[in-house]
């Protein structure tokens, strides 16, 4: 607590796709082990370094193991704010690493091996929860910011624009969001899978469901853990019971829609509209991610206020929460330039600290 922490940054390379190996695409990045990879293709030939890399190979399950998702949850248990992002060109696996097969619904739910970091999180919640025996109330929010609109993927009817508004107490936050309550792992994925399919998405040529917005699905724990004594006089106060202080920690998981360059999209009109609003807000928060790269002692104003984006991850980038970012690359020598902007965007994010 109060320590200097850098971001956690862990990479996904995922496996060339069918397309790109009938294409005759080269694989232009490997894994190195220990945490390093190397692109080699004509005119580029550079090493970078992270927390963990995932090869094609790597499960579903090692990937929740090996970024540190299950300690990233037991500190938002512990009163915590907590953020996992995903981020990297269309395409290269985002949505998969966080949710799994896009094909689930209800109905129809995915096999048990392809859950992806967001399920595997809250199986890990509700575990942990019931073994510590603490008196823990869970909600969650879902929310997208689609063309520079905050919309709630949980309330009732077509979403409507939230206003975001900012207080001294709270920093940036939406005015008017729905919370829902939930106890069980069925109730929780519930929530996941009606918000997501209320989600923008449209194809394209490098996704058939491209995600249009940034999505942020937010737990919420609030803990009172309450004594096994039961209250004995006026000693104890008015609560009745030894009441510790309560403990209010997040969770949140963001779904960044995919950087794209819209000559290789072959996007236009309300697409390319849609393209270049997700591009301004990521390039709004790489410049703050830049900047709060830089020495504490040398860092300027960052511009939080440049996008909803960056307003809405000030206190997980910046502030006083706790920030694990997977990066996705496609290892085509097709997506080489989106790659090498993926990597250099992740190295920089490696210099940040924050003060839990």
């Amino acid at each position: 607590e109060g320590r200097e922490t850098r971001l956690r940054v862990v990479l996904r390379v995922r496996p060339l796709t069918c397309t790109e190996t009938r294409r005759g695409d080269q694989q232009v990045v490997h894994s190195l082990g220990d945490g390093a990879v190397h692109v080699s293709a004509a005119r580029h030939d550079a090493t970078f370094g992270f927390s963990a890399v995932f090869d094609a190979g790597a499960s579903q399950e090692a990937v929740f193991e090996g970024s540190g998702m299950r300690q990233l949850v037991e500190l938002a248990m512990d009163g915590f704010s907590c953020t996992v992002f995903a981020f990297g060109q269309t395409g290269s696996g985002k949505t998969y690493t966080l949710m799994g097969p896009l094909a689930q619904s209800e109905a129809q739910p995915a096999a048990p091996a392809l859950l992806g970091l967001m399920q595997r999180s809250f199986t890990c919640l509700l575990e942990q929860s019931r073994s510590r025996g603490s008196d823990l109330a869970l909600s969650a929010s879902y929310l997208e910011i689609y063309n520079e609109q905050v919309r709630d993927l949980l309330s009732p009817g077509p979403p409507c624009a939230l206003p975001l508004r900012w207080s001294k107490t709270r920093g940036f936050y939406v005015e008017n969001q729905l919370s829902v309550e939930f106890e069980s792992l069925e109730a929780i994925v519930s929530l996941l899978l009606q918000g997501s399919q209320r989600r923008r998405t449209s194809a394209h040529a490098l996704n058939r469901h491209s995600s249009r917005s940034h999505a942020l699905l937010t737990i919420h724990i609030r803990s009172r853990a309450v004594s096994a004594h039961p209250a004995s006089g006026a000693g104890w106060g008015a609560q009745g019971s030894a009441a510790c202080p309560s403990k209010q920690g997040t969770l949140c998981f963001v779904d960044l829609a995919g950087s794209e360059r819209v000559k290789e999209t072959g996007s236009s009109g309300e697409l390319s509209v849609e393209a270049n609003s997700i591009n301004r807000s990521l390039l709004a928060l790489g410049h703050c991610i830049s900047l709060l790269a830089k020495p504490r002692g040398k860092r300027t104003h960052i511009p939080y206020r440049d996008s909803k984006l960056t307003r809405l991850l000030a206190r997980s980038l910046g502030g006083s929460g706790i920030t694990l970012m997977v990066a996705c690359i496609s290892p085509s020598s097709r997506c080489l330039s989106e790659t090498l902007s993926t990597l250099h965007y992740a190295s920089r994010a490696r210099r940040v600290t924050t003060r839990p």
